[in-house]
């Protein structure tokens, strides 16, 4: 992902860390994951986090940038429904999808900016196909949503934000403050053995 200012200023890039192997998405057969760390970058406006995709679902990513002092973590996706999934999974998935991102805005307290691809494309394998569901939104520090496009249709979400919620919310929830890390040696661990 390229970063570019308000004028125009390329700023950096950043590179997807977590890549998936799921039905239509067998990126670990053709991405290497990213090699630039996670990354923040200094607008004219705030200070920006860029995460893509799949790295969405590892809270370590967003805290991770978010400690870095993003203001903003920014979730470019193609993420949507197997349409013989859809009548069975759809609303489960759909829900994961916004609650982990919402999530991430409340245990960081910052905005989150989730950003779907919409429409339908077919699998060039004959099978099914992919519904992105679309639905890109913007989260506030609180984890509400301050504003959504539908599921249906492209949109382009312009939104306010205030930026003095961040420090409110880590005030209220010093979640940053009341970390843990010495018991945190673990998450360095692929695996724990079970007990």
């Amino acid at each position: 992902m390229a970063v570019l200012d308000a004028d125009g200023k390329y700023l950096g890039k950043y590179r997807k860390m977590h890549i998936p192997d799921d039905p239509h998405f067998y990126e670990k057969f053709y991405f290497t994951p990213g090699d630039l760390g996670y990354k923040v970058f200094k607008t004219k406006y705030c200070k920006i986090g860029t995460l893509i995709c799949w790295d969405q679902w590892f809270p370590e990513a967003a805290r991770i940038t978010a400690m870095k002092g993003a203001d903003i973590i920014f979730y470019p996706t193609a993420i949507g429904w197997l349409p013989e999934e859809k009548e069975e999974y759809g609303e489960a998935q759909i829900n994961a999808w916004e609650t982990v991102q919402r999530g991430h805005a409340i245990s960081n307290g910052c905005y989150i900016a989730a950003v779907n691809r919409v429409g339908y494309e077919p699998s060039p394998d004959g099978n099914s196909g992919i519904e992105f569901w679309g639905s890109s939104f913007v989260s506030d520090p609180s984890g509400k949503i301050i504003s959504k496009a539908p599921t249906d249709r492209e949109e382009i979400i312009i939104t306010e934000i205030d930026l003095t919620q961040i420090d409110k919310t880590r005030t209220v929830w010093p979640f940053f403050r009341d970390r843990r890390i010495e018991s945190y040696y673990d998450l360095s661990k692929l695996w724990l053995e079970d007990l």
